[in-house]
C-alpha cells in the first residue's frame, strides 16, 4: 500500500496569468488585489480579454503540494477536473510533477474545468477572478478511503467549504487520515469564506484539526476582532498547532506553551505575489512532515514564499532544498 507524506484536497484552477496595467482593471470592472467568484460568462469575457497569458495548473493546496512534491516527498492531489483541454492540461502537469492526481478528468456533465483569471499589475499585485466550475461538486466519494487513511499530512482547502458535500468529504478525510496516524489541517483561504461559514470553520478547527494555516485578516476573521493577538490566543487554544502569517511582520507559529516569532527574510521585490501563501505552506509541511521543530518549520516557509513572489506563477522555479542548505536549515 502506497503511503504518502502529503495528501491534499482543493480545488483543481487552471492559473491564466497576464500582465495588466490599473486602467485595464478600471475598464474590465476588476477589483485589485483580492480574488472574486465569477460565473462562467464573466470567465469567457475575461479570458478572451487577455493578452500574454501563461497557463499553469494552480489552486490552493495544489501549489502547496507541489511545492512540497518538489522537495522529494510524496505528495497526492484530489480534486476534480473535466475531460476538456484545459482538464487534461490540468492532469497532465500534475503528473509531469511527480504528484498522484488522483481522480480522472470527469467526461459527463455541462460544467468546465475550474480556471482563475491573475492580472498581475507593475507593483506586483495581483487580481484573481476565479470561476469554480467542476470542483465545487468534490463529495466524499471522490476521496479514495486508501489515499487519505495512508497520508502522513493531510491538508485541506477552505474554498471547498462553500458546499455541503465539501464539507462532509472534508470530515471524512480528516478522520479517515487521523485514524491512520496522519495529522489533518487547513488553510482558511479567504476571509470571506470564514464569514459565510464561521462555525463549520471553528468546529472543524477544535474538533477534527491538528493544524490551521492563516494569515492576519483570516485568523482575526474567525472571532470577528481586529486583535490580532486575541484571535491568534484563541486558535491555539482550540488547535494543537496554529500558524499566521503576517506579511512583511513574518509569521507566528503557537504549539502548546511554545511560540516563535520569525521576522520576514530580507525584502524581496515583488514580481508577482501569487502562490505566496501557498508556498509558505509548502515550506511549513515539509518541515513538519520530516520532523524539523516549530521555528525551522516557519523558517522553511518563509524561504519558499519568498522565493515565489521573486517571478511570475505561483510554483517554486528554484530547487528549494539548495536554498534550505544555504541557510542551514537541513
Amino acid at each position: 500500500m502506497k503511503t504518502y507524506d502529503l495528501v491534499g484536497i482543493g480545488n483543481a484552477v487552471v492559473d491564466v496569468i497576464s500582465h495588466s496595467d490599473d486602467a485595464f482593471l478600471d475598464n474590465m470592472g476588476i477589483e485589485k488585489g483580492i480574488m472574486q467568484l465569477i460565473e462562467q460568462d464573466r470567465a469567457e469575457q475575461l479570458y478572451g480579454a487577455m493578452g500574454d497569458r501563461l497557463q499553469t495548473p494552480g489552486g490552493a493546496v495544489a501549489n502547496t503540494v507541489a511545492g512540497v512534491g518538489a522537495l522529494g516527498l510524496n505528495t497526492a492531489f484530489i480534486g476534480r477536473v473535466r475531460d476538456d483541454g484545459l482538464g487534461r492540461f490540468y492532469a497532465d502537469a500534475m503528473t509531469d510533477n511527480g504528484i498522484d492526481f488522483v481522480n480522472p478528468p470527469v467526461a459527463e456533465g455541462e460544467t468546465p474545468t475550474s480556471r482563475c483569471m491573475i492580472f498581475v499589475t507593475p507593483d506586483g499585485e495581483r487580481s484573481l477572478n476565479t470561476y469554480l466550475g467542476i470542483s465545487t461538486g468534490l463529495t466524499s466519494e471522490d476521496v479514495p478511503q486508501d489515499v487519505s487513511g495512508n497520508a502522513k499530512l493531510m491538508f485541506l482547502e477552505g474554498y471547498l467549504f462553500d458546499h455541503d458535500a465539501g464539507k462532509s468529504a472534508f470530515r471524512e478525510a480528516a478522520r479517515s487520515a487521523k485514524a491512520g496516524g496522519g495529522m489533518a489541517g487547513i488553510t482558511i483561504s479567504d476571509p470571506f469564506c470564514v464569514e459565510r461559514h464561521r462555525a463549520d470553520f471553528l468546529q472543524m478547527i477544535e474538533h477534527e484539526l491538528d493544524y490551521v494555516i492563516g494569515n492576519e485578516a483570516e485568523i482575526k476573521s474567525l472571532f470577528e476582532t481586529d486583535d490580532l493577538e486575541a484571535a491568534m490566543t484563541k486558535t491555539a487554544a482550540m488547535c494543537p498547532i496554529m500558524v499566521c502569517t503576517r506579511g512583511g511582520d513574518g509569521v507566528t507559529l503557537i504549539r502548546g506553551d511554545e511560540r516563535v516569532d520569525i521576522p520576514a527574510p530580507e525584502r524581496v521585490v515583488p514580481v508577482d505575489a501569487t502562490g505566496a501563501g501557498d508556498q509558505f505552506a509548502a515550506g511549513f509541511l515539509y518541515g513538519l512532515a520530516t520532523g524539523r521543530d516549530l521555528e525551522t518549520c516557519g523558517r522553511m516557509g518563509n524561504l519558499c514564499g519568498s522565493e515565489v513572489i521573486s517571478h511570475i506563477g505561483p510554483r517554486p522555479a528554484t530547487d528549494m532544498m539548495v536554498e534550505f542548505r544555504k541557510a542551514g536549515l537541513v
